[in-house]
């Protein structure tokens, strides 16, 4: 029987975040990634300061420069009558160093971080190998069976299993877990469109027919969003391409000049954007952290750096007792109990912006159910430095700050 202290089934950030930590701590882990590599495109690439402040903690902050990144810090939404973009969050205006949000792809930022935890003897990544089902043993999760690329299959005991996953994670079909779905208003397209030198910067939003725009500077491309009402993907499609690129360059109209760089419809990703949380967490032997826990919406952009803050979390209550062999159902609590109001809050706030932005925009309806209401909102924004600051606080940092175990730094 093969054996690990800690078995981490995927590879993502709050994944390798958490090996790493582990790892360092002098934890044995294991990291279970069914994929061959990390190369999937659209997934976020958003590092915010939170996540770079950890790095440069971790003693990765030079390297990570090296990455090939865009950085960002102002967030700008088209305002008005003449749809003007304004400037509604100044992430540079936080206190430095780390007052930017850094574009970097993510499989960049997960093979810095599977690089730097391979140093670590106690560290093993297993690519091409996904977990398919828990081991149970007296009402305890004990590890996972598995199965390679090439078929071959196995089984991995351990003291403690955590879920990275995704919201597509094995832990989910567990029903003492219990899964809270909120009604979502919308799904998204992604794609790309070629970027200009006199282009605006940063995150930059844009409102169309029945559709929100967000675009997120690339450096040389733009990574184009469309929010569309839920279930009408289909319908859009039929309409037409050239339709639907019409109308976004009337929500955006500096790109009319290069839409034909968009070939076809299979260039047009469709994410099906939910938003959950499971009610509890964690059963003996087993932790569930980041989507597999609880899947974000794409507002506010915050996703990714929200299971990085949960692996900083776990590993933190977790080193201790997992050196000691002595994990138990009480650690496992604690985590959840530290995360979810967290957890809960973000949820909140993009649930209040589904009902009273994006729905309403999707339906042809004014935000807010008053143009007035939301132009007084906008106008506070835009004016009070204070005010100002919040949404870019919040995209920074998030609700709560968490610091790594003291045994992980360098």
């Amino acid at each position: 029987m093969e054996r690990t202290a800690c078995c981490v089934v995927g590879g993502g950030p709050a994944g390798m975040v958490l090996g790493l930590l582990l790892a360092r701590a002098g934890v044995e882990v294991t990291v279970l990634e069914k994929h061959g590599d990390f190369l999937r495109d659209f997934r976020g690439d958003t590092v915010h300061p939170s996540t770079l402040g950890l790095l440069d903690e971790l003693g990765l902050a030079e390297r990570f420069s090296r990455l090939p990144q865009r950085r960002v810090t102002t967030i700008q939404l088209p305002i008005g009558q003449d749809r003007s973009l304004v400037t509604v969050g100044d992430i540079g205006a936080l206190p430095g160093p780390y007052n930017y949000i850094a574009m970097v792809p993510q499989w960049d930022l997960l093979d810095l971080l599977a690089d730097e935890a391979r140093r670590e003897p106690s560290f093993s990544l297993r690519m091409d190998t996904e977990a398919t089902e828990f081991l149970e043993e007296g009402g305890r999760v004990t590890g996972v069976r598995y199965r390679t690329a090439d078929g071959r299959t196995g089984v991995l005991r351990a003291s403690l299993t955590v879920a990275c996953d995704g919201r597509g994670s094995l832990a989910r079909s567990l029903p003492e877990l219990g899964l809270r779905q909120f009604a979502c208003p919308m799904d998204a397209w992604w794609f790309r469109l070629p970027r200009r030198d006199d282009d605006p910067r940063g995150l930059v939003g844009g409102v169309g027919d029945r559709f929100l725009a967000p675009m997120i500077d690339r450096g040389d491309y733009w990574q184009c969003g469309a929010l569309i009402a839920k279930g009408t993907d289909a319908a859009r499609r039929a309409a037409g391409l050239e339709t639907f690129m019409a109308e976004f360059t009337a929500a955006v109209p500096w790109v009319a000049d290069r839409v034909d760089a968009l070939r076809s419809w299979d260039d047009v990703k469709l994410l099906d954007v939910r938003l959950d949380r499971l009610r509890r967490w964690h059963r003996p032997g087993l932790l569930c952290i980041g989507d597999a826990a609880h899947a974000m919406s794409p507002v506010f952009g915050i996703g990714i750096n929200l299971a990085v803050e949960d692996a900083v979390a776990a590993a933190r209550y977790l080193v201790e007792p997992l050196r000691a062999g002595t994990v138990g159902l009480h650690d496992v609590r604690a985590v959840q109990r530290r995360r979810w109001p967290t957890t809960a809050v973000t949820q909140a706030l993009q649930r209040a912006a589904h009902a009273r932005v994006i729905e309403p925009l999707l339906a042809g309806r004014p935000p807010f159910g008053n143009p007035r209401r939301a132009q007084r909102l906008t106008e506070l924004l835009t004016t009070s430095r204070w005010l100002n600051r919040v949404p870019a606080y919040f995209l920074a940092y998030g609700a709560v700050r968490e610091r790594p175990p003291a045994a992980a730094l360098r």
